[in-house]
Order: C-alpha cells, then sequence, then structure tokens
C-alpha cells in the first residue's frame, strides 16, 4: 500500500543497482531540476513568513530553527553562516537540532520522537513573544518539532515552518507554513536528497532576505561580514576600493583603522562632507 506521505512514495527510478554511474548521475539531476520550480510557487509563503520574522527582529527578536537529522542540521548550518556574513550577534538566529549537538555528526536514537523535548531545549534560550521559530521537518510529522511549535504558539510566539508534505501535522500548527512538496526521492524516502535541497534554499532565502531587509548589505555586498580569512580581508579591501574610489593602499588603512567596511566607509564619507 502506497503511503500517503509524499515524502516516502516510492521513487520514480527502479533498479538503481544496475544503473551505470553516469545514469545515476543524470536521473539524480533531472529531479533535482524540478526542485526550483517548486521554491518559485511557494514564493508567496516564504514572504509572508519573512516579513513576519523581520517585523519581531527589527524590535530586537531572535530567530530560531528547531529540527531533527538532515532538517535540524539545515537549520544549524544556516544560523551558524549568519554572524560571518552579515556580521550579528552569535545569539540572533538560533538552531536547535533533536538529541543536540552530537546529533550534528551521529543520528542520536529516539530524539526526535519525544514531544516535550523541544519546548524544553528552546526554554534554555528564554524564547519568548519577541522571536520567532521555525520547524524544519521534511515530513512534518517530527514530534519533537511539532510539540516545540504548539508550545511556543501557546506562548504567545510566531511560528513557521518548512515541510515537503502536503497538509501535515506541522503545518496545522503554526502561523505560517511553507509546504515544498518536492515529490518522492530518487532513492525512496531518502529526505536528504529533493527535500534537503528545497529546504536549504528556502533556509538561504529566508535569513538572506532578512539580514537584507535589516539593512546587512548595502548595494549587493556584504558590508558587515566578519574578517576571519585573508579572502575575506581582500574582499574587504576590494569592497572599499570600489564604494570610495581609493587605491588600495588607502583601502587596507581604512580597513586596519575600523576593522569592519561599514565603518570604514562611513568614517571615510563623513569626513569628507
Amino acid at each position: 500500500m502506497e503511503n500517503k506521505l509524499t515524502t516516502e512514495q516510492s521513487s520514480a527510478y527502479n533498479n538503481l543497482e544496475k544503473m551505470d554511474t553516469f545514469q545515476l548521475l543524470s536521473n539524480m539531476n533531472t529531479e533535482d531540476k524540478t526542485v526550483p520550480v517548486i521554491l518559485e510557487e511557494a514564493i508567496p509563503h516564504i514572504e509572508r513568513l519573512v516579513d513576519a520574522i523581520y517585523y519581531k527582529m527589527k524590535d530586537g527578536g531572535r530567530l530560531f530553527y528547531i529540527g531533527a537529522g538532515t532538517s535540524g542540521r539545515l537549520g544549524i548550518l544556516d544560523a551558524s553562516e549568519c554572524p560571518p556574513t552579515f556580521g550579528v550577534p552569535q545569539n540572533m538566529v538560533i538552531a536547535l537540532i533533536a538529541g543536540g549537538d552530537v546529533a550534528m555528526r551521529k543520528a542520536v536514537e529516539n530524539a526526535e520522537d519525544n514531544s516535550e523535548l523541544g519546548w524544553k531545549d528552546l526554554q534554555e534560550y528564554k524564547i519568548s513573544k519577541d522571536d520567532v521559530l521555525i520547524g524544519i521537518a521534511a515530513s512534518g510529522t517530527t514530534p519533537y518539532v511539532i510539540g516545540a511549535v504548539k508550545e511556543a504558539k501557546k506562548h504567545g510566539i510566531i511560528t513557521g515552518c518548512i515541510t515537503c508534505n502536503k497538509n501535515s501535522p506541522l503545518a496545522a500548527e503554526v502561523d505560517f507554513p511553507v509546504e515544498l512538496v518536492v515529490g518522492p526521492e530518487f532513492v525512496t524516502g531518502s529526505t536528504r536528497m529533493k527535500a534537503g535541497t528545497a529546504q536549504k534554499l528556502a533556509l538561504n532565502m529566508i535569513s538572506t532576505t532578512v539580514m537584507i531587509k535589516l539593512g546587512r548589505v548595502r548595494g549587493n555586498k556584504m558590508i558587515d561580514m566578519q574578517l576571519s580569512n585573508k579572502k575575506l580581508v581582500n574582499r574587504a579591501v576590494q569592497m572599499i576600493m570600489n564604494e570610495l574610489q581609493v587605491d588600495e593602499g588607502m583601502a587596507g588603512k581604512l580597513l586596519a583603522e575600523h576593522k569592519n567596511v561599514r565603518k570604514a566607509i562611513d568614517s571615510y564619507n563623513s569626513k569628507k562632507k
């Protein structure tokens, strides 16, 4: 009997072990090409979620992600990249995964099946109605995530979700559901594939758009990025050169003085006035 969850339905391909390397790669790529179309259709729903996040964060609120397995790891990836990319504090975008940090590298048995643990984990961060919580679950049935968003909603916290099944239990519990129904996976049930790709794209869109709206990008440049390696320092120097029309020596001097592209540009411009 076919599972009603799209994410659990049988692959459109069979006898994968009999395919040669080129066939395997080509067929996977054929499936992956369908994902951006699904994201495009979901933009109005993502828009509503982004605007809700922005209005909270511009007043000092935080963004929380919560998930299990691949979904939880994708949330952690997105959250961890916000400080170096946009120069925001570490506690501005926070991601939790069922089973804790150890689950980043190794599956933790039964962690996602506890419907009370998600809210308990969130309590350590004193989540409040000033914040926004996004549950990430490809199936939309993960107890750890559903329990967390249900309790958050009781406490007046805005909730959203990213899931890959239609009309899931998770989507039914949140204020702003984003449903990315990418269809059966190439390897049946392996939601680290198309579903994971869809979730990653959605998270990129959400966090990047929010950060742009919060003023963390100028023009098209990451003017608040952390200067954590030589590549980024060189990029910062080039940004200052292009913005201020100064030579490399002056740009390097300004960056060394201010340790930040935005501050370097604003200081130079203020002195010219």
